[in-house]
Order: structure tokens, then C-alpha cells, then sequence
């Protein structure tokens, strides 16, 4: 083996394998493709040329070598000659980076050594240069200002070089750049260099976006010295100028703003990587009126905390607010979207998504709208069912053949989210579901689709379909499956179709079959699974509802039935439509009278299992989480009065999840194995009877929710249905039935695509996507890194289109066990996947007793980091 390699300044230094396995490695992960031992695989290749080579090899030469290698390695007859490209792609960069150094005068660093291990010093020379200050002066850039806050930002932090960092920023200035233009190049240049090696630049980026921040925050607030000093000026200052409710500084007065804002802990700032602090900087920390920076990252979760604890008693407030902060704040759970945005502000909307049913008659549909409208103006993303609308050819007031279908409705559903949009930042989004046996529905799943009569199509809207257990059946026994008018059916019946569910469901459809005098459409039920399935393989939809599944396991069953779920599927609550029941004239005035039904609201949160990773921590932050929704109920500010209404009487919660896939990696558990589903079964029943529990002991002090009596929770089937028969379950199941219960719904897994960006872990219950990859955001390219990455958890970081789905189900089905509401699951496609699988995936769901599937995810890589992105519901984000 060589002893020595020549350097491109012509040094000779001493030669290291693992530099080159290193660099290969870094290629391949660049790609998503290969692993550590193929990479030293192909150096084994590379030394073998090496042996070849006469004298002592330059480093162009080695080079040259592990790209030839590259392209004709494989390993079980996989070509990699992607990451022979990407690994081409890097030199070419380094080479313009060296050419740029040279072009402006960066020459080689010299390193002064002053002991045997460290390095201390370094002279660079350049060419003169200016920077234009604030003030729009020019003055000799000051390269000690830039190393001394480079070196802080590194301080601490493993694998990360401020030499380097320092040596790659100086090529992009150029004479008279600008001070923030030089902030913004470190910040850019610390973000782009983190990787599965070294990750930690990440951390780097973040703690240099912070001291922007500060500067500018000192700035904007006239502040000297700790910018975490001055909390009770700044809630003063926003109440002012109308950005903060003015209870906050009323309940508890300037003393009680001064013992919160000590109570502030500024080293948990250190806790955020940097998409996280951009996330959380950008969107939801609140600006003055020419958005300059103003409030910081722990006066986000102070403020926030304060907020809630208004709905606990005068004496405890302080107490409860620092228990709320410390566990915001150190990044325990997260709050939805709405929560985080509006907490605080005046007249804040807090919940996250609604659930609608409009009723079958011009009234219901319009009244609808309108209610979507106010949800959408207010922030929030809705699920509509319209299983009652009567269908294409259906009778109006006696007249045949009148009835224009549902697919005219869908578009003005489509057309009010395109016009009413979230606060002005984003288009509105809505979830429209039909239930698979209504006449519309082979029309329904062409809605999104490129191909038919545009007049017919609604491409702003997400379609979710609600099928029972009979469809399954029925794909089984490669059946006939009937399409009904559910309006027809209420004419001739007297019943709803679409009100009932299991054992009674399929006894009336079948009713309907005999009954010659309905009217029907007749598709195999394969078939029409087929369209499904080209639908989902073309848009990523229609959603999946199963509604006797969901329906069996409601603990609220004897107060109603679940018609559908939500925007983003991990909702499933009693639902029922407002209907107008009358409108007249008193002194004057026109007024409607309304008989309410419920409207599903969603008030969210999830638990950060990247960081909330014992039972121990469990046991801590849960009950602090569930007092916490249990105030945002209390302090929510509402746009709809049935909305309202249903909030109080049911007073549901969805806690979630965050940090699924990071925790598995990080206990060392493979997502492919039988480990991840023992262990997925386990963890969410220890997590479910801590909520239980903490839910109780609220009630116990709060009281239970008002429907609860006759609930599941009450009668004790919630338990039995879910096997709880030991008896630590036993004894809560007598606690329940005794004290009650404070929330008629506890569970349900939201997708946290935006919140878990903040938190620094992975979204939701999914895998990642790659364990690093770029993603662009209004122009800035951000480089995404999965958490906790390292050389040993990267082997259990594998890419979700590469992980056979069916494991995926199964661990879903094992955490649906202790779920009261769902799960916002996604299904990938994989390189494996054919029609058959497609279709095993689905029916596969339904008998492991998976309530909902959200998105099919069939894009190639590098689209999918755009899909993630989809605009989804981002008040779901939890």
C-alpha cells in the first residue's frame, strides 16, 4: 500500500484510506444510494489501481481513480453510476470554489502549531476589500469581527471547522458587500456544508441566525446588553400596537411579565438547528408593522405560555405558565400551527382544522360554504363530507332529472379556497369526502385528474373517499357493488343510508339492492377499485376513510356517528349537519334560527419523541400537554357558534407525534422488523394511559365533558375494545367511571410536516424521506439533515421509498390499537411495487384495522421533497 499521496500544492503528506472511503461515502449519501461497506468496497477497487501507479500518486490521480471505479462498480447488481455523477459533480465544484480563491486572493491557510495537538492561527491574504455599513458607508472589511463570531458559532460543536467556514464564506464577498449580505453568506455557506458526516454545521448555521437576530432585535427594541432582559417592555410595546392581546398584560400586570421573563432560559435558543429557527423566526414569532424583528424565540414560547395559563386560576397562573414554557420550550412537544401563530395575539384562532356535513338542501350547501369560508379567512383547513347532497339525474321538488350531482358543488368548495385564503399567506385548503356507493363517485375520482372535461374538475381540492366494510368484502368475492342516490333512498326509505354503519349499514344497502324501485348504478368491485387505484397512482389521492372501523371503535358512539374525517385524516369526531330551521322578521330585523349539529374542531399538539424519549419524560410532559389543549378549548377564539358549541360539549384533543423515525434510530431499532412492531404496540400504550390518566385527574378538577355520561369511557367498552384487561388498566377504567373524563377525544396523529421543522425532528409517524437533502423555500436553498444523524444511526435512517410498506402498515396498525381518533399515515411507492402489491397495501389496511390512509406518495426522490411540501393543511401541523 502506498505510504504517501502528493497534494495539489505539491506537499507531499502521509497516505489515509480513509479520507477516500470518506469521500465516496459522502457521495453516495448525497444520492440516497449505498452504504459504508459499499464505499469501502470501491476504495478496495481504488488501492488495487493504486498498486499500479509508479512513485508516489498526486491526489488528481486518486481521483480520477474512484471515479472510474464508480462507474463500474455494483454491488447485487445495482449500477452506481449516480453516485459516480455526483461524486464528478463535486470535484468540478471544488475545482470553480479553488479557481474563485485564486481570482480574489484567498491563498492557503498557514497553520501555526503550538503544541502537539493544537492549531491556533491563520494568515490569510487577500486582495483589498470594502463593506458598506448600515449607515451606507464604506470601510475595510474587519475579518477579526467575522472570525470572532464564526468561532462562536462553533463553539462546542464536533465536526465543524471555522477556518473552513471562514476560508469557503470570503470567496462570495466582493468589494462593498454589504454587512447583512456577509451575515447572510456565512449563514447560507454553515448551512450547505452540513452532511451525514457532519452534521453539526446545521447548528452552526442556527447559532449564526441567532446573532442576527439579537443584533437586530437590540436594534429595533433600543435594548442594551442581555436581549432576554426586557420581556414585560416588549409585551407592552406589541399590546400597543395591536399585535398582543391586551389580557396578557392586564391579568398579570408588569410584576408578573417581570417573573415570567426571568424565568427565561436563553441557552435553549442553542436546542434549534437551523431550518427550525428560520421556521420559527419567519412564521410565527411575531414582527412589528415594517416586519422588523421583535419578538425572539423564547419570548415566542413565554408568550405563548402566558396566554394559556390565563384559563387557570389568578394564584396559580405563574406556576402553570413556567411548567407550559419548559416544555415548549425545550422542544418536548410542539403546539399545531395555529397555536403557535396566534396564541397571544388578540382574538386568536387556536384550532388547527374543522370537520363539516352539510345537509341536502340549497341552504345546507350554501351555509356550508359560508363555513368554510370563515374558517379559511381565520386560518384554519376543513374536512367536508357530502355524502347527503343527492347525486347527477336526482329529482328536485318533483322534477326528474334535475339534480346537477355533487361535482358542481366540489368546484364552488374549489373556487372559495382559491378566494378565501388563510390569513393572506396561502391558498385555503379543503378535504371533500363521498362515500364509495353514491352514484358520483366514478366522476368524483376523475376530479383531480388531467384527462376529461375541465368544466368537471376541481384540482385545488383533496378527495377522500368513505368505504365500508362490505367494499373489502366485496373486492374479495369479486362482487357486484351498487351506486346509490342517497336522497332517492331518503324519498323511498325514509331513512338515511349514510346515518348508520356496520351490522345496520349493510342490512339497509341490501334492502336497497332488492328494492327494484331504486334506482342504481352497477360496477364490479374491482373495477372500481382499479379507478381508485389509478387515481391514487396519478394524484396521490382520493384519502381513505374506513367508516365501520372508525365508527366501532368511537368512545362517543352513543352521542353520534363519524361521517368522514379531516383535512389531513388523523381526525375522526361525532358529526352532524346545522340546518337552517327558519328565518323571520322581529323588530325589524331578519333573523335565522339554526338547529346546530356538531362541527368537528381540532385542537392539536404533539409529543416530540426526539427529545420525550423515557416513559419518564412521558410521565412529565404529558399531563402538562393535556392541561395545556385542555386551555386552548377554553381560551379559543372561534369564528362559527356551532363550532363553539361542539368544542365544549365534546372538549376534544388530538395529542400526536413527532420524532417517530429519530426515535427508532436512535434506540437502534430497524424500521423493517419485528422489533419496530412489539415496540410501536408497547410505547403507544404506555403514552395512551398516561393521557388517560392525566385526562381524569383534570376531570377530577375541572369536570368531566358534558356528553360523557353513556360514553364508552363511562360504560367501560373503551377498555374492552382495546384488550386493557391488566390491572394498573383496570383500576384507571374504575378511576374513569368514577371521575370522569375531561376529554371526549384524546389521540390523533397529524402529519407535524411544519411544527416538527421547528422541533428539529421528523414528521409525524412517517420515515424520512432522505437522511439529507436541499430543499429550496422563496428562493434560499435549505439543507435538511436528519436528527441525531450519525455513523450509527444512519443505517436505521432508511429513505421511505425504500422500506417495504407493509411494515409501515403493520406498525401502524399496532399504534391504531391504542388511537381513539387516527393517524395521518402515508404509503410510498417502491421499486418494487406493482399493481397487485398497490392493491395488497389498501386491503391490507382495512383488515389490520387501520382507520385512515392520508397520501400515496409516488414521486421519484428528488420530486419528493417538493411533495412534502404540498399545500396541505399546515394548521394540522402539530
Amino acid at each position: 500500500m502506498k505510504d504517501s499521496i502528493i497534494k495539489r500544492d505539491g506537499t507531499v503528506v502521509p497516505f489515509d484510506r480513509t479520507k477516500i472511503t470518506r469521500a465516496i461515502f459522502k457521495a453516495m449519501q448525497s444520492t440516497g444510494h449505498g452504504t459504508w461497506a459499499d464505499a469501502e468496497d470501491v476504495t478496495d477497487h481504488v488501492l488495487l489501481e493504486l498498486e499500479r501507479v509508479e512513485g508516489t500518486p498526486h491526489v488528481e490521480q486518486i481521483q480520477d481513480m474512484v471515479e472510474k471505479a464508480l462507474m463500474t462498480f455494483s454491488s447485487n447488481g445495482e449500477s452506481f453510476a449516480d453516485v459516480a455523477e455526483a461524486y464528478i459533480l463535486y470535484r468540478k465544484q471544488r475545482e470553480i470554489i479553488r479557481e474563485e480563491k485564486k481570482r480574489i486572493g484567498v491563498l492557503q491557510p498557514k497553520r501555526v502549531s503550538v503544541d502537539s495537538g493544537n492549531s491556533v492561527q491563520v494568515e490569510l491574504k487577500l486582495k483589498p476589500r470594502t463593506v458598506t455599513n448600515r449607515s451606507g458607508q464604506k470601510e475595510p472589511i474587519d475579518i477579526t469581527k467575522i472570525r470572532e463570531v464564526i468561532e462562536k458559532a462553533c463553539e462546542g460543536l464536533s465536526g465543524v471547522d471555522p477556518i473552513e467556514l471562514e476560508l469557503d464564506s470570503q470567496i462570495h464577498f466582493f468589494d462593498g458587500i454589504s454587512t447583512k449580505a456577509i451575515q447572510e453568506t456565512l449563514i447560507r455557506v454553515a448551512n450547505e456544508k452540513a452532511s451525514v458526516e457532519r452534521p453539526n454545521w446545521t447548528f452552526v448555521a442556527a447559532r449564526l441566525l441567532l446573532h442576527d437576530l439579537y443584533k437586530e432585535a437590540r436594534r429595533n427594541r433600543h435594548m442594551d446588553g442581555n436581549v432576554y432582559g426586557h420581556f414585560p417592555e416588549l409585551v407592552r410595546y406589541l399590546t400597543s400596537i395591536g399585535r398582543y392581546d391586551p389580557r396578557v398584560l392586564e391579568e398579570y400586570g408588569e410584576e408578573g411579565l417581570r417573573v415570567l421573563g426571568s424565568y427565561i432560559k436563553p441557552e435553549r435558543d442553542l436546542l434549534f438547528n437551523y431550518p427550525g429557527l428560520k421556521h420559527l423566526s419567519d412564521r410565527y414569532a411575531i414582527r412589528g408593522v415594517d416586519n422588523e424583528v421583535l419578538e425572539l424565540p423564547q419570548e415566542v414560547f413565554m408568550g405563548i405560555s402566558a396566554y394559556l395559563a390565563l384559563a387557570e386560576k389568578k394564584e396559580d397562573r405563574i406556576s402553570w405558565a413556567r411548567k407550559f414554557y419548559d416544555v415548549l420550550s425545550t422542544l418536548s412537544i410542539t403546539m399545531a400551527t395555529p397555536t403557535f401563530a396566534n396564541a397571544r395575539r388578540p382574538n386568536g384562532q387556536l384550532s388547527s382544522c374543522f370537520v363539516d356535513t352539510p345537509d341536502d338542501s340549497i341552504n345546507g350547501i350554501f351555509d356550508g360554504l359560508t363555513t368554510f369560508a370563515k374558517v379559511s379567512q381565520n386560518g384554519g383547513g376543513m374536512g367536508v363530507y357530502i355524502g347527503k347532497l343527492r347525486a347527477l339525474g336526482s329529482d328536485i321538488r318533483g322534477y326528474k332529472n334535475a339534480g346537477s350531482g355533487v361535482i358542481p358543488w366540489v368546484r364552488l368548495y374549489n373556487d372559495t379556497a382559491v378566494s378565501v385564503n388563510q390569513l393572506g399567506q396561502r391558498a385555503g385548503a379543503v378535504s371533500i369526502w363521498l362515500d364509495i356507493w353514491h352514484k358520483d363517485i366514478i366522476d368524483f375520482l376523475d376530479i383531480k385528474t388531467n384527462n376529461g372535461d375541465e368544466r368537471r374538475k376541481a384540482h385545488d381540492i383533496f378527495p377522500g373517499i368513505c368505504v365500508p366494510d362490505r367494499f373489502y368484502r366485496s373486492l374479495e368475492k369479486n362482487e357486484t357493488w351498487y351506486l346509490f342516490d342517497p336522497h332517492e333512498i331518503l324519498q323511498k326509505k325514509g331513512w338515511a343510508l349514510e346515518d348508520s354503519w356496520g351490522e345496520e349499514w349493510e342490512r339497509r344497502y341490501e334492502e336497497c339492492i332488492r328494492d327494484q324501485s331504486i334506482s342504481r348504478k352497477e360496477i364490479p368491485a374491482l373495477d372500481l377499485m382499479a379507478l381508485i387505484l389509478k387515481s391514487l397512482y396519478e394524484t396521490g389521492g382520493p384519502f381513505i376513510f374506513n367508516r365501520d372501523t372508525v365508527n366501532r371503535m368511537n368512545p362517543n358512539k352513543h352521542a353520534g356517528m363519524i361521517y368522514s374525517s379531516n383535512l389531513c385524516t388523523e381526525i375522526c369526531q361525532n358529526q352532524s349537519p346545522t340546518v337552517r330551521i327558519s328565518s323571520e322578521e322581529e323588530d325589524g330585523q331578519i333573523v335565522y334560527r339554526f338547529q346546530p349539529g356538531d362541527l368537528v374542531v381540532c385542537n392539536l399538539s404533539s409529543i416530540n419523541l426526539g427529545r420525550t424519549d423515557t416513559v419518564e419524560k412521558l410521565r412529565e410532559v404529558i399531563p402538562v400537554q393535556v392541561r395545556m389543549l385542555d386551555n386552548v378549548i377554553t381560551m379559543n377564539h372561534l369564528p362559527l357558534p356551532q363550532a363553539v358549541r361542539t368544542n365544549m360539549r365534546y372538549r376534544a384533543i388530538g395529542i400526536g407525534i413527532s420524532g417517530y423515525h429519530q426515535h427508532l434510530a436512535k434506540k437502534g431499532i430497524d424500521w423493517e422488523s419485528e422489533e419496530h412492531v412489539r415496540y410501536a404496540d408497547w410505547l403507544f400504550e404506555e403514552i395512551n394511559y398516561i393521557a388517560i390518566k392525566a385526562s381524569m385527574e383534570l376531570a377530577k378538577e375541572r369536570g368531566a365533558y358534558p356528553l360523557f355520561k353513556g360514553s364508552d369511557w363511562e360504560t367501560g367498552e373503551y377498555f374492552r375494545l382495546r384488550g386493557y384487561t391488566d390491572e394498573r388498566w383496570r383500576q384507571l377504567a374504575e378511576d374513569v367511571r368514577k371521575h370522569g373524563i375531561r376529554n371526549g377525544y384524546l389521540f390523533a396523529i397529524a402529519p407535524t410536516g411544519s411544527t416538527s421543522v421547528i422541533a428539529g425532528s421528523t414528521a409525524g409517524v412517517d420515515p424520512i424521506f432522505k437522511p439529507v437533502y436541499t430543499e429550496e423555500k422563496k428562493g434560499f436553498l435549505i439543507k435538511e439533515v436528519a436528527p441525531d444523524l450519525s455513523p450509527e444511526t444512519l443505517r436505521f435512517y432508511k429513505s421511505a421509498h425504500q422500506i417495504d410498506q407493509m411494515w409501515s402498515l403493520r406498525a401502524a396498525a399496532a399504534r391504531q390499537r391504542h388511537i381513539d381518533q387516527s393517524q395521518s399515515i402515508n404509503l410510498y411507492a417502491t421499486p418494487d411495487m406493482d399493481e397487485q402489491k398497490f392493491l395488497d397495501l389498501y386491503y391490507t389496511a382495512w383488515k389490520l384495522g387501520i382507520k385512515t390512509l392520508y397520501y400515496f406518495r409516488n414521486f421519484t426522490p428528488e420530486e419528493e421533497k417538493i411533495s412534502q411540501a404540498a399545500p396541505v393543511c399546515e394548521s394540522c401541523s402539530s
